[in-house]
């Protein structure tokens, strides 16, 4: 948990929770004050948790010393009917909590699910699953954590962290070597990685001394041929990652070619939110 994640939860729970509650929660004053209530958290649909830190920092922010006992944690499986955590504690604040905390469990959590789904599928192979920055607005460092629990890796946090020099980078600096004469330049502390769509574009990043090559929809012939250009240009090779329509289905046959990254939108952005349920427990 870095301080960058940490500020971001806090974020995040604080933009959520005056979304939803606005001026004040008007059903749950319909309850006494003082009450106190207990409730569960259950799986409906077998997952990868993500998200209990977004969820202790919503009853932290609603002010209520609610009790969390997790069952299942970041990272682990849980199946249907699984009670995934208990709450205990006033039930203004649980009432009032409850969606904003589903919320979040629910999108971190299918982010995760997707990635150990991509992860598994390429078990065995030398190659990495990485996300991209097709996340939702407001939510990359949410889900990129999502990403490392779930089994994958993250690529560059955003535009201020690495260089990816793509197409239109290209042609805007009037071809690969420019463009990668000029970030060596003004940026050699940084991942500096380079887009081609052809092989002749390949080996001109490698010429150009490009360490990481992102290979944009090459079909498979294509990567089985990329991966033997670069072998063979000896202590000058790069790292190779495949991008572009990825799915489940073929993300096996990209793995075995002997690229070392897979990058995909899919675990961010193609997601659907995990299906969970907060029963309040009657006594």
């Amino acid at each position: 948990m870095t301080p960058d994640l940490e500020a971001a939860i806090h974020r995040n729970v604080a933009d959520a929770l005056a979304e939803d509650l606005g001026s004040g929660d008007l059903t749950a004053k319909l309850i006494d004050a003082d009450d106190v209530s207990g409730a569960r958290i259950i799986a409906r649909q077998a997952l990868v948790l993500a998200g209990q830190p977004w969820v202790d920092e919503v009853f932290r922010q609603l002010g209520a010393e609610i009790m969390i006992d997790w069952y299942v944690a970041d990272g682990q499986t849980a199946e249907i009917d699984d009670v995934i955590c208990k709450l205990v504690g006033n039930t203004r604040a649980l009432l009032s909590g409850e969606r904003t905390a589903l919320n979040f469990l629910q999108t971190l959590s299918a982010t995760a699910t997707q990635t150990a789904a991509f992860v598994a599928a390429i078990d065995g192979t030398q190659a990495r699953v990485l996300d991209t920055r097709k996340t939702l607005p407001g939510l990359r460092l949410a889900q990129k954590y999502a990403v490392r629990v779930g089994g994958g890796h993250n690529h560059r946090v955003g535009l201020f962290d690495a260089i990816l020099i793509k197409e239109n980078h290209i042609k805007s600096a009037d071809g690969i070597t420019k463009a990668m004469s000029a970030a060596v330049q003004k940026n050699d502390s940084v991942l500096i990685e380079v887009e081609v769509e052809s092989l002749n574009e390949l080996r001109e990043a490698l010429d150009a001394g490009a360490k990481r090559i992102l290979l944009d929809n090459f079909p498979i012939k294509m990567l089985k041929d990329a991966v033997a250009i670069n072998a063979g240009h000896g202590d000058g090779s790069a790292e190779l990652e495949a991008s572009g329509n990825i799915t489940l289905e073929t993300i096996r046959r990209v793995a075995e070619t002997g690229v070392d990254y897979i990058s995909t939108g899919a675990l961010t952005k193609n997601v659907n939110a995990i299906d969970l349920s907060m029963l309040f427990r009657i006594d």
